[in-house]
């Protein structure tokens, strides 16, 4: 929450809305650059899967994690199993994200490892949440 608190603070006091989309993408491959392997591995490979499939979409840090936005809003985002002491990354998607089907859909993803199958699957639901 603090992290959360910090984003939003500086996110007022930026200029222009270039600027913003400037440093907000310096800030994530920033906070990407700090995470230990495997976890920055896997999240420079997200990261670029994300902006070639979704180009509209806007990195951002939430909540201290790279995630991406459209109109201001995280559609996807990526949390390291380092900071959460858990045995897997995750990719997960908010409300925002088109991916309904029927009653249940999943939301978000455990990830061990990424492959290109993986990566060509997670481009092409990614397409599909910002569709």
């Amino acid at each position: 929450m603090k992290e959360r608190a910090k984003e939003v603070r500086a996110s007022a006091r930026r200029g222009s809305r270039a600027d913003k989309a400037a440093e907000d993408e310096a800030a994530v491959l920033a906070k990407i650059a700090e995470m230990e392997k495997p976890d920055r591995t896997m999240a420079e490979r997200l990261h670029a899967v994300v902006t070639a499939s979704a180009p509209d979409l806007r990195p951002k840090l939430w909540y201290g994690m790279p995630a991406y936005a459209k109109d201001g809003k995280v559609v996807c985002f990526f949390q390291s199993a380092r900071k959460f002491k858990t045995r897997y990354a995750t990719l997960g998607f908010s409300d925002q994200a088109n991916l309904d089907d029927g009653a249940m859909w999943p939301a978000s993803y455990a990830l061990r490892e990424l492959t290109a199958a993986d990566e060509a699957r997670i481009g092409a639901l990614v397409k599909q949440a910002v569709s």
